[in-house]
């Protein structure tokens, strides 16, 4: 059962010690990218002893938007014409891609071609990029939306930052990267007592800034502290359309093959060749699902020189072909 929340906000009109902020939600929006980032405004006030800060929130209809948890948001308005000082937060989730509407595409140009300071929360960062608000610019993305955003946006540099702020495009990584991101802009306003008194009140202890990156080290996210490990671990990460042979990896860290073997079943259990196929083949279902590359060239983005090749590891891993699995996906996407 869907629950629905009426998102209020202080409604006044902007004085010059004000900020007003306008939160567009994306059908399938994460909550808590939103969340995270209202709630530093709130307590920023609070703390304050004044409204330093309003907010409104709206979307495609002006009626209501669903995030992936279910619950349902009352809008304050339809997409509507802003003000020049105001900033625009578009908050993405799962989905993004049909989210992304020719409407929101349209109004977003429309109020960027104003000067209007805009950012994308979480996967967010697609739909500005998608309206050409990020070429030639710095951006981040959350870490699964990395490999196809990519693929499909060759004039953006990508970073893996837990944010990025470049002019007046601003993109997240998506969860708990929108306090960091609230709390940096706070102290530019207010003060970093201001924003330290915020992170205290939110428990949030270690803050963030946009030279940390978004995922764990290869040892923290693999629970092995190796460092020969972890460098072959990285260079395999780094090397997916163009594998690199284990006595190679191997040769790089001065090891044998065999010393290489006997380390990946010490503490991986599999074998360097099945690591790499792996990371190689969960390549590829990130970009099933997110883009709408062909599987001939989603084959060739991760290392397979043929499709029919591709198809018989993608199947012996997942259970099931590349094109049953993009064909699932549209069906999800429409239903």
């Amino acid at each position: 059962m869907i629950q629905t929340v009426t998102a209020r906000a202080p409604m006044a009109p902007n004085t010059p010690a004000q900020k007003r902020f306008v939160f567009v939600l994306l059908q399938d929006f994460t909550m808590l990218c939103f969340s995270s980032a209202v709630e530093c405004l709130r307590i920023a006030n609070r703390m304050a002893g004044a409204e330093i800060y309003t907010w409104q929130v709206i979307g495609e209809g002006g009626e209501s938007a669903v995030s992936s948890a279910g619950i349902e948001f009352n809008l304050h308005s339809d997409l509507t014409e802003l003000n020049r000082d105001d900033t625009l937060m578009i908050c993405g989730g799962v989905n993004v891609q049909a989210a992304t509407t020719k409407k929101i595409l349209n109004w977003l140009r429309r109020e960027a071609r104003r000067g209007v300071v805009t950012a994308g929360l979480c996967t967010a960062g697609y739909t500005l990029a998608k309206a050409g608000l990020l070429d030639h610019k710095k951006a981040t993305i959350h870490w699964e939306n990395h490999d196809s955003f990519l693929e499909e946006f060759e004039d953006v540099t990508l970073s893996k930052s837990v944010f990025v702020v470049d002019g007046n495009r601003i993109t997240t990584a998506g969860g708990t990267a929108s306090i960091d991101l609230m709390l940096k802009i706070i102290a530019e306003d207010h003060g970093e007592d201001l924003a330290n008194s915020v992170a205290d009140q939110l428990i949030y202890s270690s803050i963030r800034t946009d030279q940390d990156q978004q995922r764990l080290s290869t040892p923290t996210r693999i629970g092995v502290r190796h460092p020969k490990l972890s460098r072959v671990i990285q260079m395999m990460e780094h090397a997916i359309e163009e594998p690199i042979s284990p006595s190679i990896l191997a040769s790089d860290v001065s090891m044998s093959t065999r010393q290489l073997e006997r380390l990946f079943r010490r503490y991986l259990n599999r074998s360097p060749k099945r690591y790499y196929m792996e990371l190689r083949l969960q390549k590829a279902r990130n970009l099933l699902m997110q883009t709408d590359m062909s599987v001939i060239n989603v084959a060739l983005a991760c290392g397979f020189a043929s499709p029919s090749h591709f198809s018989k590891c993608y199947r012996a891993h997942y259970d099931t072909t590349p094109y049953r699995e993009r064909g699932s996906h549209a069906g999800r996407n429409t239903g």
